[in-house]
């Protein structure tokens, strides 16, 4: 029997209140880690719920849904259109008419029969129901980026440590055998000492100034736009809301989380971050979109390495480490090294052996069974955005900025700490 699920059988946490209505739920005892619910029994069923069912969250609730041991019973979503596809496809799955669906995903946490949720709502919407899901003592599978500023971020990671919730960030590159066997080799000397890292992510974001428009039927867009500004509808809200700074940092923080997050990996820096931080952006010059559509940036690391990350037109997407002996370069469908005998290499028994999954959800589940930590865990996923939002604020404030990782705080500009939290429109909050 788990420690989890011990101290869910031990006790019920006092209840908590929730923003927005105040709407109260209770820190629940799942069914299912009592026995099971409708005869399921705890050792093989994980009862599992979706937090917007939208692209990602669609392919990620198909993804579980494939997996034996799940059961879904619930989804949620903004959208009633998306909701209602979502519960098509998991009755159909089920065979039954059940799956119930939810526009507050407070009332998705607060069910009582979760063991787990699957959270893909846009950036700015990722601390508020994934700390509330951890108060409840539910595991998460959450997607990339982690969080949409460093000190929510932080605020998740606390919130994963205090409640002893298994959380998976969505990075699935980590789960991928090149990425892995990139990483190995550089972790074990195969080219020598680490000397300056490349990154290079995707270009481009959104340019014009969409009309505002009638909001479309099944929408609610107040609760799409939650702890953001309120703003008229401009048609944003189901992909182009990645080009506007309140709500994402663009191809930067969308994909932060996959190659720098194999590059931290590489370093041996996943549970830390750079000291100095510089560099530059192109922004839209006019329109609803604010995201950088080309960005340049250096991190210098304690140990002395230097990362740059910058869009695909000045550096090619993907991870390159250069070391004193030679390179390794990795991106998605590709493995390179110089010299080219490095992939040849065999990682012997005494040396670093990183942690090995090949299906990146069925991580997530084993280690809901096992509680023992995923292969992108709280902390690193809030590791690897920070470095793409420490980008973000210094390409903002057109400063060299010196940044303490364990206080994660700048040492010397108040106006980039500023930027490490956005006001959250009442009544949200963290």
């Amino acid at each position: 029997m788990s420690r989890k699920k011990l101290d869910r059988r031990g006790f019920l946490k006092s209840a908590t209140s929730m923003a927005a209505g105040a709407v109260v739920f209770p820190y629940i005892v799942p069914s299912s880690a009592l026995g099971g619910a409708g005869g399921v029994a705890a050792s093989n069923r994980i009862v599992m719920g979706s937090i917007g069912v939208g692209g990602m969250g669609t392919g990620d609730m198909r993804g579980f849904l494939g997996k034996k041991e799940v059961q879904y019973v619930a989804v949620c979503d903004v959208d009633k259109g998306k909701r209602d596809g979502a519960k098509g496809i998991v009755d159909k799955k089920n065979g039954n008419s059940d799956c119930a669906t939810y526009l507050d995903f407070r009332e998705l946490i607060g069910r009582g029969d979760l063991d787990a949720v699957a959270l893909a709502t846009p950036d700015h919407w990722h601390s508020i129901p994934a700390i509330a899901a951890a108060r409840a003592g539910l595991d998460v599978h959450a997607q990339k980026p982690f969080a949409r500023t460093i000190r929510e971020g932080r605020a998740m990671c606390n919130a994963v440590k205090r409640y002893g919730i298994i959380w998976q960030t969505g990075s699935q590159q980590r789960s991928e055998g090149n990425f892995h066997r990139a990483c190995e080799l550089v972790r074990n000397g195969r080219i020598g000492k680490i000397q300056r890292v490349e990154v290079g992510l995707p270009t481009g974001g959104g340019s014009g100034n969409n009309p505002v428009q009638d909001v479309p039927p099944g929408l609610d867009w107040d609760w799409w736009l939650g702890p953001a500004p309120w703003v008229p509808y401009r048609g944003v809200s189901h992909w182009n809301w990645r080009w506007i700074m309140d709500y994402s940092g663009g191809q930067l923080t969308d994909w932060a989380g996959h190659h720098i997050d194999i590059a931290h990996w590489g370093m041996d820096t996943e549970r830390t971050g750079p000291v100095e931080i510089e560099g530059k952006g192109v922004y839209p010059k006019d329109g609803i979109y604010d995201a950088p559509t080309e960005y340049k940036f250096t991190c210098k690391y304690a140990n002395g390495m230097v990362m740059t990350v910058a869009n695909n037109k000045q550096i090619p997407q993907g991870t390159k480490w250069y070391g004193d002996k030679g390179w390794v370069y990795v991106k998605r469908g590709k493995l390179e090294s110089n010299p080219a005998s490095v992939l040849n290499e065999v990682i012997g028994p005494d040396e670093v052996h990183l942690y090995k999954s090949r299906n990146h959800r069925q991580n997530f589940l084993d280690c809901i069974k096992s509680r023992k930590e995923t292969i992108a865990p709280a902390e690193i996923g809030h590791r690897s955005i920070s470095v793409g939002l420490l980008g973000e604020i210094a390409m903002l404030t057109e400063q060299k900025l010196k940044w303490d990782p364990d206080k994660e705080v700048f040492h010397d500009s108040d106006a980039a700490n500023r930027l490490l939290g956005r006001s959250m429109r009442a009544p949200w909050h963290l």
